[in-house]
This record gives C-alpha cells, structure tokens and sequence, in this order.
C-alpha cells in the first residue's frame, strides 16, 4: 500500500532520495523502488476535517448566541437567573466530566477521528471553566481576588491533562498559569502599574523565562515527556512576545506616561530583545535545538522591521521606505534559499 502525501511532502522526500542517490547510498532500482512507495494525494481531507470541525464549534457558540436572544429562551433565562450558582457549577461539572469520558473513550476506539475527538474534549474544557467559575461565584466575599480561579484551573486542567494524556488541556493549563500570574501580581498591587517595579510585559518576560527554564530542568522527566514539547513553544512565546512588547512600550506602565517619551528613547529594550533573539537563535544553532533556532531568527526579524518602522516610517519617503523593504527581503529570501539548497545537497 502507498504512502498518501501532499506535494510539499512529496517533493522532500524526492529530494531526499534523488541526493542519496547521487552520493551512491542507494542504486537506481533502490531510488525508483522508494519513489513508487508513496502517491501525491489529490485533497488534504485531514486538513479539512481540522477546520470543519473548528468552524463546526464557533457555529455551534454563534448557534447558542442567537438562540438566547429569543424572546421565549430569554425569559427561560431569567428564572435560570435565580438558579443557585452552586447548582450551575455542580451540573456544569457533571457535563465537563461525562464529556471527558466520552471524549476518552471514542480515542480509544476510534484513535483516527483525531479532530472529531479533540472537539469533544475542548467542549469539556469548557464546561469545566464555567464549573470553576460558578464555583467561585458561590463562594465569592467580595475581595475582588478572582486569580484563585485562575490557580484552581491550572490544577485542574493539570490533573486532567495528565490522567487524559491530552495536550490540548494542557494547553489550557498553561493559558491559565499564565492567566493567574498576571492576576495575581496585579491583585497584590491594588492593580497599580508596577509590580515589584516591573510593568506587565517586563513581567511576563521573567514568567517565560522561568516556564522555559523549567522545561529544561524536567526534560528527562518521564511523566512530562508527553508536554515537554508544547510547553517549550508556550513558554517561548510567552517570553517573545513580551520582549516584543517591551521593546516598544519599554517599563512603562500607562500609555499615558508612554506617550510622552520618544521612541528612540527606548533603544535600549530594542537592542536587549534583540540579544536575547540572537542568543536563543545561536543556541539553537549550536544544540541544533529546532524550536529555540526558529523562535529566536523569527522574532530577531521582527524586532528588527519593529525598530524599521518605528524609527523611518515617519521620517523616510514611502516610495524609499518600502523600497528598502522590498531589498532587505529579497536579500533574506536569497540567503535562506541558499541555506536550503545546500542542505538540501549535504
């Protein structure tokens, strides 16, 4: 039976074989055996099913939308109002766990039905949330500390995640942990601008570093070996994306008070941003650490063009501007081409 590919696969791996043939790994009879092993599929139906199944949950959320603002339902609602919040968060648990079971057992008996079966676990996810929301609202004393919340659905998301072996809850753990830093932290400061004098994207910078860091001290860890992956990527993003925000806002804590400075004052979060790009990028380089090199050459390249249009957009003439875009691009794209043939030859 032939392997079914989409063409981008399909012309790697003719690529792959055509150099192992040519450094005379493999004959001729070899090289044509190997490429009759696989066919180029006519349709991504994988991809398909994906988004159906995507845009089947966001219809299904507008489908409710539009379902409450019926005179009949809204009137349901408003005796639903009066319902104990005890009672909607006990059903709402009851729901997200008979979801989760259902969504376990359809993986094990039909493992294949990979998005059809995610769709009913993030259902559940769900549901958990408005479970743990509820919840708080039952035991709610007005201190306004809702970041609890937040602790209670790492945990849970985290037990849960574990005992499903889902990455996709886990994910929702790691959304939540990130949820309650930043909460919390506010919480502790009346929700002034500063905490510990640090704005929040320079806040979210130590979180990332210490959610990557983390992932390198539990990387052997057996019982992480399945999130490894994932939490790397979040905790990279989590930390890339607030250096990006720290380069053009800097550690201020209002727009006001930022509105104020000049740009070029802030140089110095640019160039320490881009450090930490160019060190992630050559880390990975020299560990041949895939994600670390990607993450840190995509946002190195975006704190760059940041600063360009930062720095010229107001300044230099549109016709010049976008020229010397249109150049630096087309250098970029050579020098990558380049990169790619020769590995492609090596």
């Amino acid at each position: 039976m032939k392997l079914n590919l989409d063409k981008q696969e399909s012309d790697f791996l003719n690529q792959v074989i055509g150099g192992w043939e040519k450094q005379n790994l493999i004959d001729a009879g070899q090289a044509e055996k190997l490429r009759n092993s696989y066919e180029v599929k006519g349709f991504d139906w994988m991809r398909l099913a994906k988004y159906s199944f995507w845009i089947a949950l966001v219809c299904g959320a507008a489908s409710f939308a539009f379902l409450i603002v019926n005179d009949t339902i809204v009137n349901w609602l408003k005796k639903l109002y009066y319902t104990p919040d005890i009672i909607i968060s006990i059903l709402a648990g009851v729901m997200a766990a008979f979801l989760f079971l259902w969504g376990r057992q359809r993986e094990k008996r039909s493992p294949e039905k990979v998005f059809s079966n995610e769709a009913v676990i993030f259902t559940g996810v769900l549901f958990t949330a408005c479970c743990i929301a509820y919840l708080g609202k039952t035991f709610d004393n007005g201190s306004g500390h809702y970041s609890i919340l937040f602790l209670i659905s790492v945990f849970v998301y985290g037990f849960l995640a574990y005992r499903l072996d889902s990455k996709l809850i886990w994910l929702f753990a790691l959304v939540s942990l990130g949820s309650w830093f930043g909460t919390e932290t506010g919480y502790q400061t009346q929700w002034s601008h500063y905490f510990l004098g640090m704005n929040y994207p320079l806040r979210f910078v130590v979180f990332g570093l210490v959610l990557v860091s983390s992932c390198h001290l539990l990387r052997n860890r057996k019982w992480f070996s399945n999130f490894w992956e994932l939490t790397y990527v979040i905790g990279l993003l989590y930390l890339f994306l607030s250096l990006w925000l720290l380069s053009i806002f800097g550690n201020y804590g209002s727009i006001d008070s930022w509105w104020k400075v000049k740009q070029i004052s802030l140089f110095y979060w640019g160039i320490i941003s881009g450090a930490m790009a160019a060190g992630f990028m050559l880390y990975g380089l020299k560990s041949k650490d895939v994600i670390a090199r990607e993450f840190g050459i995509t946002f190195l390249l975006i704190f760059i063009y940041t600063k360009y249009f930062e720095y010229f957009w107001g300044s230099t003439n549109h016709t010049l501007f976008f020229g010397i875009l249109a150049v630096s691009f087309w250098l970029i794209g050579r020098k990558a081409e380049k990169i790619w043939n020769r590995g492609a030859v090596d």
